[in-house]
């Protein structure tokens, strides 16, 4: 008798929840250790090759000056899904758990989901870092970032503020909402792994279409700051998870706006 086969389903269930939590737990845990250690600024998107040791080795690698920070950077920006988002994906896992329970595979489609929905947020981070590092690039060109570089910032966090109000950000957020309609329209069992593969990347574009532009904050708060991370997780799993989380778009946006405002106004320090 298998070990599966052997827990009640239940258990299995219970295990399954634990194990994703335990991962999430792992995630931010490691991150708050990254952050405290001397290895900080890996976790961060500044100065990735100004510490001795790794622009040695980055200068030892062929293309190192390029690869090995892109690979410290998708590190990093993995373990932040892992503690941001899978939390808010729970109730979906559950969901296609509980469908593929009597099936002998089903860990390994639960996986499957998992691996999907981590792929579509590390697709976003390695597309929102490279426009982070244009605009640090432009930015040490030209002297009006220097002196207005808090009207980037302010931009980020009023258009962040804005979205909140789009169709887009609505019809998303409705997608992350409905797991049951939204599981049952993609699952149909003939190609097992394929089709919970796509389902969980599926998933994770819409969790980016409704969350992307609360992570570009992080960028003007500081990629690393576990505070804030912790902040808007809460935000976002609220939104996706809670009956009454959709009511979270209004005073959201508000508040980014205002914030964006207050950012440009004189005598204001972020």
């Amino acid at each position: 008798m298998s070990v599966a086969a052997a827990v009640p389903r239940t258990g299995r269930r219970s295990l399954a929840v634990a194990l994703v939590a335990a991962l999430s737990v792992a995630a931010w845990t490691t991150l708050a250790l990254w952050a405290a250690g001397p290895y900080a600024r890996y976790v961060e998107h500044p100065g990735w090759a100004d510490a001795g040791a790794f622009a040695r080795l980055c200068r030892a690698v062929p293309y190192g000056a390029t690869l090995l920070p892109a690979a410290l950077h998708g590190l990093a920006w993995v373990l932040m899904i892992a503690a941001m988002m899978l939390p808010t994906v729970l109730p979906l896992l559950g969901l296609f758990r509980r469908i593929v329970r009597d099936r002998s595979d089903a860990g390994t489609l639960v996986g499957a989901v998992t691996l999907g929905y981590a792929g579509a947020w590390l697709a976003f981070g390695v597309v929102a870092h490279a426009l982070d590092a244009m605009v640090r690039t432009f930015a040490t060109r030209s002297d009006w970032f220097v002196l207005h570089g808090d009207w980037v910032a302010a931009a980020v966090l009023v258009g962040a503020g804005l979205f909140q109000f789009s169709a887009l950000k609505y019809r998303c957020l409705e997608q992350c909402r409905t797991p049951f309609g939204f599981v049952t329209a993609r699952w149909h069992g003939r190609a097992p792994r394929r089709e919970a593969f796509r389902l969980g990347v599926d998933h994770g574009l819409f969790c980016v279409g409704c969350c992307w532009a609360l992570m570009l904050v992080m960028f003007v708060v500081g990629v690393g700051s576990i505070g804030w991370m912790l902040a808007l997780a809460a935000v976002m799993a609220a939104e996706k998870n809670l009956p009454w989380g959709a009511r979270l778009r209004t005073p959201v946006g508000v508040a980014l706006v205002a914030w964006g405002v207050a950012l440009v106004l004189p005598g204001y320090t972020l």
